[in-house]
């Protein structure tokens, strides 16, 4: 084969990894827009309203018989939703792993998704049951399909670019997030001017978090592939046994379950700030809602530069340098929110930048450093573990930040509380021999990690 002949090859490989790649980030263009506009924003406050609309005159709503307090819907349906997806992300991973199918599994999990997401247009009057029911499918199926999307990424990515890879695309999520926010906030805030009622504009910004995540969905779902895997022709467990020998196999890796746990503990932290800021801006601060939204806007076209500005650090000084740095940065940004003045909407937009600068970057890179501690052959397994580290086991740092404000009536007490899942993750991830790790998986080491 002569030279020409190889060079030719080689560029064409290029060109269809790069295409690859291109389709790949669509999918966190596609689906962020649902935990922005419909998780984070509008559904707990409006599906919290149908419930109490469907309460009775005691505040209890009664799903399948059981009295439930409507404040309290929205919760155990989230509650609910994790715990589904507990038993069927694991199962997805090995299918996919075992059949090398992850396309069709994508799709199915994407459009089930997008279809309950759209679906919640018709969540008016008290239809509480049907909100909950729409809110655990579509929580459930983004939870599963980004176990699918995950584990793509050292598949369309060779180590020395997964880091930029997955920075990317953290941040076309982000950017898709806050475009759709600006959407949805200038139709609920002038939907007079638009002839709707405020709960039909609500309805509205909920349905197209839904047919946005179905409509981009064709772009990934066009340009990436199957591959066949090592574990091809294997039948795949079942929920908890399937999880329970990937965890097995996992202990035969023990410094990919160190980096694993490393990330479940500081993770927890970052999950419980996205969680309870507004809670903290609201009860502890006076803020109002729409300072509240504005602040997870800034959040969002904050966290684009920054997924890729560390990105680009982490060419230079290497993943786990960068995560660390971020985790430091972390701890200085709750404790300047410990101090915040009461009243002061400047001031928690400061706190939302410095928020908004590192977690973009904190989770693309955690992302790409696991990619490399993943045995080839088994990318969807591991990164079920991986994204139930992520959604299914978040729970520690809302419970830490509760108990903190029930003994000391204080939510700046609770805040600060948190910044020990910052400090012990970095001691954690500090001890992690990065480099051995990937060694010990039978992946090639890249030059900076």
């Amino acid at each position: 084969m002569g030279t020409e002949t190889v060079r030719a090859q080689a560029t064409d490989e290029v060109t269809e990894r790069r295409r690859e790649q291109r389709g790949w980030y669509f999918y966190d263009w596609a689906c962020s827009v649902y935990s922005t506009s419909v998780l984070t924003v509008f559904l707990g406050p409006y599906l919290t309203s149908v419930a109490k609309h469907a309460a009775d005159a005691d505040g209890f709503v009664h799903p399948l018989g059981i009295p439930v307090r409507a404040g309290s819907f929205f919760a155990y349906a989230v509650s609910a939703s994790v715990i589904l997806s507990i038993f069927v992300m694991p199962m997805a991973g090995a299918a996919a792993d075992r059949t090398g199918r992850k396309k069709p599994l994508l799709a199915l999990c994407a459009y089930l998704g997008a279809a309950a997401t759209t679906g919640m247009f018709f969540l008016d009057g008290d239809r509480y049951l049907l909100g909950g029911l729409l809110l655990i499918v579509a929580n459930a199926s983004v939870a599963v399909s980004m176990v699918l999307y995950n584990s793509y990424l050292p598949q369309i990515a060779p180590p020395e670019e997964r880091d930029v890879v997955s920075s990317r695309g953290w941040a076309f999520g982000y950017a898709a997030g806050s475009l759709m926010l600006v959407v949805n906030l200038v139709l609920y805030s002038a939907h007079d001017s638009f002839g709707v009622s405020e709960s039909t504009a609500v309805r509205i910004c909920l349905a197209s978090a839904g047919i946005w995540w179905g409509a981009f969905t064709l772009v990934p779902l066009k340009r990436l592939r199957d591959r066949p895997t090592a574990s091809a022709g294997q039948a795949p467990g079942h929920g908890w046994r399937q999880l329970a020998a990937t965890v097995r196999d996992m202990r035969g890796k023990p410094l990919t379950l160190a980096f694993l746990f490393a990330y479940l503990v500081y993770n927890d932290g970052i999950q419980t700030v996205i969680s309870q800021a507004s809670v903290y801006g609201s009860e502890e601060l006076g803020l109002s809602q729409s300072t509240l939204i504005v602040a997870v806007l800034l959040v969002q076209v904050l966290a684009v530069g920054g997924a890729l500005g560390m990105g680009r650090l982490a060419r230079t000084y290497g993943a786990k340098r960068t995560i660390l740095g971020s985790l430091v940065a972390w701890t200085v940004t709750l404790g300047a929110g410990y101090f915040l003045p009461a009243g002061a909407p400047v001031w928690f937009f400061v706190l939302a930048a410095g928020i908004g600068l590192v977690l973009g970057g904190s989770q693309a890179l955690s992302r790409s450093l696991f990619s490399h501690l993943v045995p080839s052959g088994k990318e969807a397994e591991y990164f079920s573990a991986y994204e139930m580290s992520d959604r299914g086991m978040s729970w520690l740092g809302p419970l830490l930040f509760g108990l903190t404000y029930q003994l000391t009536g204080s939510y700046r007490d609770a805040i600060i509380s948190l910044v020990a899942f910052f400090v012990i993750g970095f001691v954690l991830l500090a001890r992690v021999p990065v480099r051995q790790a990937v060694h010990d998986a039978g992946n090639p080491v890249p030059d900076r990690i």
